[in-house]
């Protein structure tokens, strides 16, 4: 869902990749989709590592990614890693508590996505995948939560409550659903190897067996095709209520409550953190907001030059 990149005055389409617009055709448009909670910047509190090497790479313009020598700014959004002006080794690692897994709409525009972000800044626990290739969790509801609000959803604190419904018993319905035939519209995915200190457990001595959340990253009015997809059915759903994005390309007609996919993922885990570890938060995920909080800055700074604010 990140499309913009700034160089100088100029506002880049990276979808398109047909050329730079003008500066004030692009800010017209983010006048449009601009949520309120722009007018300020509640990013600025964030305990964030040093974002000299964007201010660096933003003055030199575009660079090749080093894997498919393709020109991006910041980053390669289809191989998931920093343009060669951007060094990976100052670009911080973020350690989460749990494993993510996004499930990427196949309609959904590369350059859009906040979720690269995600796998840019925590390598070894983010994994995208690009729907309808995705994983069986069937087998693994007792430890996994999706994120998407509904009717049934839960809040962020009671997640090792309803967690314990889903047993490894009781991970087959009553019906015969175990017994059915897998649909043959997807892709086969590989099971992950178990990785052993992936459990965790609160300080205060409270086990929770939660190890993987799932993300869908997609347009909202896209959402229907995954969601409803036989493999996500049953899981336990969460949902943020409390947050308000500050996403520059906020979807018309949806509440602020909608977060941006990278958004959603810090959010869920400052809650997860304080809520369910029940540990006190220092800022441990700030840094899945480097370059989301860098882009939010920049393209306010050229709203503010071109006189819209």
């Amino acid at each position: 869902q990140l499309t913009m990149s700034l160089n100088s005055s100029t506002l880049l389409n990276e979808e398109d990749a047909q050329g730079p617009k003008r500066n004030t055709e692009c800010l017209e448009s983010l006048e449009l989709q601009t949520p309120a909670s722009f007018q300020d910047n509640p990013l600025d509190q964030l305990q964030l590592a040093s974002q000299e090497v964007l201010e660096k790479a933003k003055k030199s313009g575009r660079s090749k990614c080093p894997r498919c020598n393709s020109s991006r700014m910041f980053y390669c959004y289809t191989c998931f890693v920093p343009v060669e002006t951007v060094p990976t080794k100052e670009i911080p690692t973020v350690k989460l508590p749990l494993k993510i897994d996004i499930i990427k709409h196949p309609n959904e525009t590369d350059g859009k996505s906040t979720a690269v972000h995600a796998k840019l800044l925590a390598p070894d626990d983010v994994t995208i995948y690009k729907y309808p290739c995705i994983p069986e969790y069937k087998e693994k509801r007792h430890e996994i939560a999706l994120i998407f609000p509904g009717p049934n959803s839960v809040s962020v604190k009671d997640i090792a409550f309803h967690l314990q419904k889903y047993t490894k018993k009781g991970v087959c319905d009553s019906d015969d659903d175990c017994s059915r035939e897998p649909l043959l519209k997807r892709a086969k995915i590989e099971p992950e190897e178990k990785n052993p200190n992936e459990c965790i457990s609160s300080s205060s001595g409270e086990g929770t067996t939660l190890k993987k959340i799932i993300f869908i990253d997609s347009t909202w009015n896209q959402t229907n095709k995954i969601i409803t997809d036989e493999r996500l059915q049953g899981l336990l759903q969460i949902e943020l209520k409390t947050r308000k994005t500050c996403f520059w390309r906020h979807q018309k007609g949806k509440p602020d409550t909608y977060l941006s996919t990278i958004e959603a993922i810090y959010y869920f885990l400052v809650d997860y953190h304080q809520e369910v570890l029940k540990e006190n938060y220092k800022g441990q995920y700030d840094n899945l907001l480097f370059f989301f909080s860098f882009m939010y800055t920049l393209i306010k700074n050229a709203k503010c030059c071109a006189g819209k604010e």
